[in-house]
């Protein structure tokens, strides 16, 4: 995927320069923090579970260069790659916590105009989102094959004929269909990536239709550790972090 190797590109020589501090796998997300200060999260994106174990191999990476866990977003295993898209934003973290924040979501209405109306299709339900779009009569269309919600030809049509904003969740990254979803997407579609996992770097985006991207730059670092060990989700996460935003 080309998405994964310019996320390696953008950010080997600064892995190269620090380490692993700790690596937190939670069931909910993953957090990443940095010798340096840098901090960052991601969606642990795992299969059902079958055995006791996740991942494969045995490698100690706390104290170890960044390099080595960068490298696995180029792996073909979800956990791996979850592990290093929060490496890719613990290495962002401060240019992250430059950007603007958005922390209701309401730059990101106004700027696409999302009302009544309004012809938005998701990927990746998120509850408090699809209740806000509701509340301003937007017409949502959401497609998450984890709750078994949408089919995809359909989706994807509705991507080419119907939509006016795309809500894509970048959980997509972890499960390599960001490509394959925005192939789909008329040319007069806005899109919005969005969620703890996104990468806020507009130079990785540069081949995509993307116009916005909506993060969590986390800003309590013991908190957001003791949230992941402890299973929580993005509720949780949001209160100890930043809610910015990058306009494309």
């Amino acid at each position: 995927m080309r998405l994964n190797q310019k996320l390696y590109d953008l950010f080997k020589k600064r892995a190269r320069e620090v380490n692993i501090e700790v690596l937190c796998l939670g069931l909910g997300y993953t957090a990443v923090t940095l010798s340096d200060g840098g901090i960052g999260l991601s969606y642990t994106h795992f299969e059902d579970k079958k055995s006791c174990m996740l991942l494969n191999k045995h490698i100690d990476y706390e104290g170890q260069p960044a390099l080595q866990l960068l490298e696995k977003i180029k792996s073909d295993h979800p956990v791996e790659r979850s592990m290093a898209l929060a490496l890719v934003n613990a290495l962002n973290h401060k240019d992250a916590l430059e950007y603007p924040e958005d922390r209701k979501n309401q730059i990101m209405f106004d700027q696409f105009n999302i009302g009544a109306g309004t012809r938005v299709a998701m990927v990746g339900f998120i509850g408090p989102l699809v209740d806000v779009l509701k509340q301003k009569n937007a017409r949502v269309e959401v497609m998450d094959a984890s709750r078994g919600m949408g089919e995809k030809s359909d989706f994807y049509a509705k991507l080419g004929n119907w939509a006016d904003v795309l809500l894509l969740t970048s959980t997509s990254i972890l499960n390599n269909t960001t490509e394959e979803i925005l192939q789909n997407v008329h040319p007069k579609v806005k899109t919005i990536m969005l969620g703890p996992s996104t990468p806020m770097v507009a130079a990785v985006f540069e081949h995509l239709p993307v116009h916005m991207l909506a993060g969590t730059v986390p800003i309590d670092k013991a908190n957001i550790l003791k949230a992941t060990r402890h299973g929580m989700g993005t509720p949780v996460l949001q209160k100890f972090s930043r809610k910015s935003y990058l306009s494309l």
